[in-house]
């Protein structure tokens, strides 16, 4: 049977994420939310072997293709559009919550060192990129407002992790220097930029040579890797290597690769990326367990309680902040006010709410070292992990499970653009697509009557932009002549007149024709 564990733990978890996945599409509570819960249960079960949180083995095996992945799938024209709020909210905002921290634990703990008072505040300080995605990108939000949170979650950490180190190394050491502290904080932010744009120019043309979709959906995997790596080992921001190489590759995919590849990379990201949330919150709650099964029952409020006061610290800033780093830039500057109209309240609103703290927290908290250069233990350790669990805990059950009553209460106002920009793509890509066809027959080589049958087809297309309700309807039709098309192909694979592979290469085509259908009548209504 022991031979057999791992294989029953991997069942017993996807089993998990699988019944939490069906369950929480029915509950007003987020996903991680439940995942956590999952995790809190599942280790207090009798028998069940809690894992160690390694603090390298998060950073590594979790963090980049979480980062790259929301990197690739963020708008760089979006991102730039928002570069003032995102940074004052993932360098501002983090350095601010971190003072706040620090001088709310020197109130609470008067013997703390101001050094690991600042480490507490560097790491509760940023909002976890996983959490931010997790709960509001499937929620009815504004597009701007969806691009700060991602934008804030994807740079903060490389903020808060340079503030991090610098506290720890001066509590370690007891020497300090701001001056040192601010260059290496843009030594390697610079440095680590510059790291993921080189992967990303490697991994693109490496893309443009393989001409293989299985080792071209490898290179993608490998990229946040061994940006990672290289960061690593130069001492730099690992998080914005991977953060740049994401939003480099993206920018260039395209082009790179086919269309199966691209089919295949983001079916196999976006399993990974959803299996790996999955995984943090679970271990998260996993973690807590162990915590609390290592503390007696009469120690846990002196522990715990401190944690709250911090929680609410955290979040009080975040509610100050960033209504003063909405207006103040436009009371300052009337270029601003000019070409950026003061946001609605509600959003700004839901900006200073949206604040979950995540596995990122935790794992820094436990990386602290455990004693200092002359081997006395680390000040206030065990405080201080407790404070970050209880801060976690507080930002995903009070603001995680309030967000969707808040959104819904909000009544936020549908937003057009977008789907007038993809018509407006699409109308543009079919025109070009025109004048090319009008090129191959000008140039001789192409068939007339296969010209005039394309360019019905171009025709068809066009119209079906220009007049949504008569696209519905085609649509409709197609879908039923596709089904058709499938239980006959089904059919003759029965009676044995073709193969499964036959089935299957049809049954793609029919597929991805679906697919496109499917997007099409979605932003026809």
């Amino acid at each position: 049977m022991e031979s057999h564990s791992p294989i029953l733990v991997g069942l017993a978890f996807a089993t998990i994420v699988v019944a939490l996945t069906a369950f929480g599409r029915r509950l007003p509570i987020p996903a991680p939310v439940l995942q956590v819960l999952a995790g809190l249960v599942l280790a207090a079960i009798p028998g069940v072997a809690l894992p160690a949180l390694q603090p390298d083995l998060v950073f590594f095996v979790f963090l980049p293709p979480i980062l790259w992945a929301a990197a690739f799938f963020t708008s760089l024209r979006e991102f730039n559009a928002n570069r003032r709020p995102i940074g004052l909210l993932a360098i501002g905002l983090v350095v601010a919550t971190t003072a706040g921290v620090a001088f709310a634990a020197r109130a609470m703990f008067p013997g703390m060192p101001w050094a690991v008072a600042v480490a507490l505040g560097a790491i509760v300080s940023p909002p976890d990129a996983v959490a931010a995605a997790a709960v509001v990108s499937r929620l009815p939000v504004p597009r701007r407002v969806i691009v700060i949170l991602e934008g804030e979650s994807l740079v903060n950490d490389a903020s808060a992790l340079v503030l991090y180190r610098s506290a720890v190394a001066a509590a370690v050491t007891g020497v300090f220097s701001l001056g040192e502290s601010i260059v290496r904080f843009f030594l390697d932010a610079g440095v680590g930029i510059l790291v993921g744009l080189a992967i990303g120019w490697v991994l693109v043309w490496a893309l443009k040579r393989t001409r293989d979709e299985l080792a071209e959906t490898l290179l993608t995997l490998a990229g946040p890797y061994a940006a990672w790596i290289l960061a690593e080992e130069l001492h730099v921001s690992a998080v914005l290597a991977c953060v740049a190489g994401g939003l480099y590759v993206r920018q260039h995919y395209s082009l790179a690769v086919g269309p199966r590849s691209r089919v295949q990379s983001k079916a196999v990201w976006e399993l990974l990326v959803f299996v790996l949330n999955a995984m943090i919150f679970v271990l998260l709650g996993m973690q807590f367990t162990a915590l609390l099964k290592a503390t007696s029952l009469h120690e846990l409020p002196t522990l715990l309680a401190p944690g709250l006061i911090i929680s609410v610290v955290c979040v009080v800033v975040r509610l100050i902040w960033v209504p003063v780093a909405t207006w103040a830039p436009r009371w300052l500057s009337k270029e601003i006010a000019r070409t950026d109209p003061v946001p609605r309240p509600k959003a700004v609103a839901l900006v200073a709410w949206t604040s979950m703290r995540g596995i990122v927290s935790l794992a820094t908290a436990f990386a602290l070292p455990l004693t200092l250069t002359d081997g006395s233990p680390f000040p206030f350790r065990q405080e201080l992990i407790y404070i970050t669990m209880s801060v976690i805990l507080f930002t995903l059950v009070v603001q995680g499970c309030t967000l969707a009553p808040i959104i819904k209460r909000f009544a936020f106002a549908k937003e057009t653009f977008h789907a007038q920009e993809e018509r407006f793509a699409r109308i543009e890509a079919l025109r070009r697509a025109d004048e090319e066809l009008e090129d191959a027959s000008r140039e001789g080589w192409a068939n007339d009557d296969d010209v005039s049958w394309l360019r019905a087809e171009l025709r068809d297309r066009l119209e079906s932009h220009r007049d949504p309700q008569r696209a519905s309807t085609r649509h409709e039709l197609r879908a039923r002549m596709r089904q058709a098309e499938r239980r006959m192909l089904v059919r003759l694979r029965n009676e044995g007149a073709i193969s499964d592979e036959v089935l299957r290469e049809l049954e793609q085509e029919l597929d991805l024709d679906a697919m496109r259908g499917e997007s099409l009548t979605a932003h026809a209504h």
